[in-house]
């Protein structure tokens, strides 16, 4: 059960170790791009590709699709970025529950969106892991795990790219201890959870409460979307890129531009830190060097970011 692009690596991971998928569940088609034509999953158009029979449910709490399950008679359910959460009747069909990947090392960043919360929050690791699926929300014991770095600078889409291909590498291991019986799922530390809850638009309005690294985490997380945005004489501004400098500056307002050098634009943020942007995207428009920006008159030191009205 998988939807998304980081779902694939684990789908080919899985056919290549020789294992038998008799089943592969996914989102149904949903309009996508400007003229709203119905787009399949990519978990779709890959499995489809290698002959493998596909159901797209718009309920999982239904008869028939909890009949679906039991007429595959899977050993495991392997779920993967497949955005719904299973009845417990789904998961008891198969003989070893559910498994699940997921792009952190749990109990940290619990959630929808753990990738994206790990950059925000200036995490230097994150990792994957495989547990067994319960009824709560990322709770299950834990059947494997496995750190990893996140390179300085990395944003989102990177990171979860190495993510989705580790994760793969995890699930295989992890299908091979079960049916070895060499595995021993064991208990999370409920203590020590913390969540990375479902992106909203409101998370990627700047905030002037933000220090440089903060802005930094959140640029890099909040990468494609939901984006940091700025207000700049009115105008919706998103920061593509920045960082947080060692340098300390007193008495000036957050969102204060300061004079430019080399790399880019330094920015007043909170606390006296100074963040380095270095290319911005207007609204509408195209992502761009900060240089270019000055050029063309959407930036000059002096200006001053707001923080932006919620997006329509």
């Amino acid at each position: 059960m998988g939807t998304p692009e980081s779902a694939l690596p684990s789908l080919q991971a899985i056919l290549a170790a020789g294992h038998d998928v008799p089943l592969v569940c996914t989102q149904p088609d949903r309009p996508i791009g400007r003229r709203k034509a119905p787009q399949p999953s990519p978990v779709k158009v890959l499995a489809l590709a290698r002959g493998l029979h596909v159901i797209q449910p718009e309920k999982v709490r239904t008869p028939q699709f909890l009949d679906a399950i039991v007429e595959a008679a899977p050993d495991t359910v392997a779920v993967v970025a497949y955005g719904r959460i299973l009845p417990r009747q789904v998961l008891d069909a198969a003989r070893h529950g559910g498994i699940n990947v997921h792009f952190s090392l749990l109990p940290a960043f619990r959630g929808a969106a753990p990738v994206q919360w790990a950059l925000a929050r200036g995490e230097s690791s994150t990792g994957v892991t495989t547990f067994r699926i319960d009824e709560g929300l990322d709770t299950g014991d834990l059947l494997g795990q496995e750190s990893v770095a996140i390179v300085p600078g990395e944003h989102a889409p990177a990171l979860l790219a190495r993510l989705a291909k580790d994760g793969a590498r995890l699930l295989v291991a992890t299908l091979e201890g079960l049916a070895a019986g060499s595995i021993t799922p064991r208990p999370q530390d409920h203590a020590r959870a913390t969540f990375a809850p479902l992106l909203t638009r409101e998370h990627g309005r700047w905030d002037p409460a933000w220090t440089a690294g903060e802005l930094e985490g959140r640029v890099r997380g909040f990468d494609p979307w939901p984006g940091v945005w700025v207000s700049r004489a009115g105008r919706r501004l998103r920061i593509a890129g920045a960082v947080s400098l060692q340098d300390v500056i007193a008495g000036v307002d957050p969102g204060t531009v300061l004079p430019t050098d080399s790399r880019g634009l330094r920015v007043a943020c909170a606390g006296g830190t100074v963040a380095l942007v270095d290319s911005v995207q207007p609204e509408g428009g195209r992502a761009m060097l900060v240089r270019e920006a000055v050029n063309g008159r959407l930036l000059s030191p002096g200006d001053r970011f707001e923080r932006p009205e919620p997006a329509a």
